[in-house]
């Protein structure tokens, strides 16, 4: 059982980290009541419990899993609570990069922050559970996580997450908040490159790139595609002439500047916009356009979390709770998304989900293909 097995072996290791002593049951039995009801489209910890107490999903979980007892609703909340999350991401993270078993090279690692916003009134200083995530884009496969105090604090979380993530051979690509010297060096430092956005909080670096390509050729490759009723051309443009950018030496091994001009047509009407791009790699035009449109593989994630688990209205007062409900959310996530693209290619992740709630036995079938392992590199590779 190569995937859920090893998920389920290191979990196993929470007991030891969690303050659980007086409960009778195994807080990894009850991540995987969890994480199987989410796995169900199952939007809450209290409508998870409810299923769970139904007759076919007890003998369902007897069989896969071995669980024959199910706590107490009191008992399972307070045993979610009971876990660290700062031990449960390190698990979730160890445990996606052995399913994640390729290189990374030539990969698009996307890291962007999102607001948990039912959380604002919920937490001791009154700001909202803010969480940076990662993810490999082609696979849009999440690999780690961190909690941040604000949308501010997110640069300094991201130069810890990426030093807990392997991150060797890969594009690190991120917004304008994480272009920032000491982010630049870490990625280097870690075996990766950077392409970041340059905006008004580097303005020295910014107009220096905008006055480059408002007035020098360069190359450049354009992609046009309708999107929403409206078609929409972008045209990249790179260059390695650097030498006379003030601070180059700062910006760790910064070897490529880059803009993409979008415009965009829907009847009469016509606007357009420009980015600015600094990156370590030696990149070309079509290069920067494809990591570039990656980047938005991570909002993805985010919108599914929000639509199918209803992340934004989850009303629970432990932060404890949210943090662990959040890398759970993204384990099933990761599941349903390596059995959509094995098995039913052409479907959405919101059909995987539901077939499993509607017919217990599909949700079997599901864990069944994980039996055999599941070559995720060949996902990778694709």
């Amino acid at each position: 059982m190569e995937v859920f097995e090893s998920l389920i072996e290191k979990m196993a290791e929470l007991e030891r980290t969690s303050e659980h002593k007086s409960y009778y049951y195994r807080v990894s039995d009850s991540l995987t009541i969890m994480i199987c009801g989410m796995l169900s489209s199952l939007q809450n910890i209290s409508d998870i419990y409810d299923w769970a107490q139904e007759k076919p999903v007890q003998d369902f979980f007897y069989e896969q899993f071995g669980i024959y007892k199910i706590p107490s609703r009191a008992q399972f909340y307070n045993l979610i609570g009971c876990v660290k999350p700062e031990k449960f991401t390190e698990v979730f993270v160890e445990w996606v990069s052995e399913v994640v078993q390729a290189e990374n090279k030539d990969k698009t690692i996307a890291i962007d922050g999102k607001t948990i916003c039912s959380t604002d009134q919920r937490t001791k200083d009154g700001q909202p559970l803010h969480i940076l995530s990662a993810i490999i884009s082609e696979s849009k496969l999440v690999i780690g996580s961190l909690p941040c105090d604000s949308k501010i604090s997110e640069p300094k979380i991201f130069r810890k997450l990426v030093d807990i993530l392997d991150i060797s051979g890969a594009m690190l690509v991120a917004d304008a908040l994480h272009c920032q010297k000491e982010s630049a060096a870490k990625v280097v430092a870690e075996g990766g490159d950077y392409l970041f956005v340059v905006k008004e909080n580097q303005p020295t670096l910014h107009d220096e790139i905008e006055l480059f390509f408002q007035n020098e050729e360069s190359e450049s490759h354009s992609q046009t595609e309708k999107n929403g009723g409206r078609i929409e051309k972008r045209t990249a443009y790179v260059s390695a002439d650097i030498e006379l950018l003030t601070g180059k030496k700062d910006w760790k091994n910064l070897t490529t500047i880059g803009a993409i001009h979008t415009e965009f047509i829907k009847g009469e009407n016509k606007s357009s916009e420009w980015h600015y791009y600094i990156s370590s790699r030696k990149l070309t035009a079509q290069e920067l356009l494809k990591h570039a449109r990656l980047e938005w593989a991570v909002e993805s994630m985010h919108w599914l979390l929000d639509v199918h688990f209803l992340e934004d209205k989850t009303k629970v007062w432990d932060m404890n709770v949210q943090q662990n409900l959040n890398i759970m959310r993204k384990i099933a996530l990761n599941l349903a998304r390596i059995y959509k693209d094995r098995y039913v290619p052409r479907s959405s992740i919101s059909g995987v989900l539901k077939r499993n709630l509607f017919n217990i036995a599909n949700l079997a079938n599901f864990i069944n293909n994980f039996l055999v392992f599941i070559d995720v590199t060949i996902l990778l590779r694709n």
